[in-house]
């Protein structure tokens, strides 16, 4: 969503680097061209004036000029104004202490109400949560239906007691949405769930009717919340969106639906500033788990470019399977050889947690290597997978007995070629080095994941270079003295081990040879 955005922010800072000391021209140029690229991300025009004026004024301030790197301090600021127009703190909805929590939807006509209630309702039940869905838009066609089957792929309960309108009675619909809104909230109490999501109707435009409907709707529930989502491809009438429903129903949070789409992203840094109201969620995607609670710290390190890892970690710990974690974990420690069924484990581990390249896109300084990251196909991991199952067990435990014919064997199973099997054992072969240096308290690395960063694209030099490990003393004096030297050199190493290396930088300053990609990186993206 904020590719380009963030493209041209990174690219004014660039020009910054290297500068001791900024003059107040340097301020202007970067503050004009951090104006244009707002201006081009449709960001409303006021709310960019007052962005860059606090940009500029705090960059002619003591705290630039008294600094030790003035363009890092610019980026900081930035960083620090673009979590302020984004609303400054991740706001969370506001339970109510007695009875079910009722949240109102309230948005234009296609902003993607219907499957954010889905989505939402899905997000609540992961959080414990006992939630039902209330049809009330019975003006569009086919909405109760729609809403029903989302709640079916939810495994969420959906209130409808009126189909809703179908294409005869569209001039007319039959139904009271106030009666069915309110008789779903006490559906709710009575069968004791604890939230209620109450979906209610759009237009194409904003209309006194519209308007009515919804302000007659809140006043018959009494909303705990009223989210206002809206389309964040939707450009510069987003503002005056905004304004109208929040003149109309007083909003009391915004969710930005389609934020995976290419657009330019000006509505998710204008609706917050504008209208003082916080974004609370964001749908980042078609599926029903594409859907998280909005962090507008995060969100900011994303458009500079500087990665977005807490999230990153949050969806790891979420799909990670804990048992498997502790089974590997323990295989390390007894220092046992990982086997091509470990490996087919961890890719499987790594798919759970969804979209590689989104979760690439996660990582600081990856707009330098966006145009590779686009053209990864995330069918890789199921064609590796094809290839894994393709062996038998006893080629798994021991891929060294696997010879032409058996390699010639495995790629009609699996449906590859040749190249593709010796490509994979290759990158196994060096995934098996770097667990048994993990293993040893040696440097970590992705195991052999293609096209990952942190592949382990040096493991093959360090082998050469590595000493040959020595037998072990008979002595017990002789072989106690080695075990405290081994020690003593691993502690060595740890402390030079680089800290903070690629996500401690800012935005700009990113080396993509710093990410340890794997030989045949380009080749394999198709660069």
């Amino acid at each position: 969503m904020f590719n380009s955005l963030s493209d041209r922010l990174t690219a004014t800072f660039k020009n910054l680097r290297g500068k001791g000391r900024l003059t107040e021209a340097d301020v202007d140029a970067t503050v004009r061209e951090i104006r244009r690229a707002l201006l081009d991300a449709d960001v409303a025009v006021p709310v960019v004036r007052e962005f860059t004026g606090r940009v500029r004024e705090r960059a002619l301030g003591a705290e630039v000029s008294g600094a030790l790197n003035p363009s890092q301090q610019i980026v900081k600021i930035v960083n620090e104004e673009l979590v302020e127009i984004l609303g400054g703190e991740t706001r969370r909805i506001r339970l109510a202490k007695s009875g079910p929590t009722v949240i109102m939807l309230a948005g234009l006509q296609g902003a993607g109400k219907t499957t954010l209630a889905g989505k939402l309702s899905k997000w609540l039940k992961a959080q414990g949560h006992s939630p039902m869905l209330v049809a009330c838009d019975l003006q569009r066609p086919n909405a109760v239906t729609q809403l029903q089957i989302v709640g079916q792929r939810a495994k969420v309960p959906v209130f409808a007691p009126h189909p809703g309108a179908t294409y005869t009675e569209l001039e007319h619909p039959a139904g009271d949405p106030v009666e069915v809104a309110r008789a779903g909230v006490e559906e709710a109490r009575q069968k004791l769930h604890d939230v209620v999501i109450v979906d209610t109707a759009g237009r194409l435009g904003v209309d006194a009717d519209m308007m009515e409907q919804a302000r007659q709707i809140r006043r018959a529930i009494v909303p705990n919340e009223v989210l206002f989502v809206i389309d964040s491809m939707i450009g510069q009438d987003a503002v005056n969106t905004a304004l109208a429903f929040d003149e109309g129903v007083n909003f009391t949070g915004i969710v930005l639906s389609k934020l995976d789409g290419d657009a330019r992203g000006g509505a998710a840094l204008s609706v917050a500033s504008v209208t003082g109201k916080p974004v609370m969620f964001a749908s980042t995607g078609e599926g029903l788990d594409d859907f998280e609670l909005f962090h507008p710290d995060r969100m900011a390190s994303r458009i500079l470019d500087m990665g977005d890892v807490l999230t990153l970690i949050e969806q790891a710990e979420k799909s990670w399977d804990k048992d498997e974690a502790a089974r590997m974990a323990k295989k390390f420690a007894d220092q046992e050889d990982f086997t091509l069924d470990d490996f087919l484990a961890q890719m499987q581990q790594i798919r759970n947690m969804g979209s590689m390249k989104k979760m690439l896109m996660m990582m600081p300084g990856a707009q330098n290597i966006r145009q590779q990251l686009e053209q990864f196909d995330e069918r890789e991991i199921d064609r590796v997978e094809a290839i894994v199952r393709s062996m038998t067990p006893h080629e798994r435990v021991a891929p060294k007995i696997i010879n032409g014919s058996r390699r010639a064997r495995i790629a009609r199973g699996s449906g590859v070629h040749v190249s593709e099997v010796n490509g994979l054992l290759e990158r196994f072969a060096q995934a098996q080095k770097m667990m048994k240096k993990m293993a040893q308290g040696g440097m970590p690395g992705m195991p052999g994941m293609p096209g990952m960063p942190g592949a382990g694209g040096g493991a093959r030099k360090n082998a050469k270079n590595a000493p040959k490990k020595k037998a072990k003393s008979g002595n017990p004096a002789k072989a106690a003295q080695e075990r405290k030297d081994a020690e003593a050199r691993r502690a060595n190493a740890a402390k030079a081990l680089p800290t903070g290396a690629a996500f401690g930088q800012q935005a700009g300053d990113f080396d993509p040879s710093q990410l340890n990609l794997p030989k045949g990186f380009d080749k394999f993206l198709g660069k």
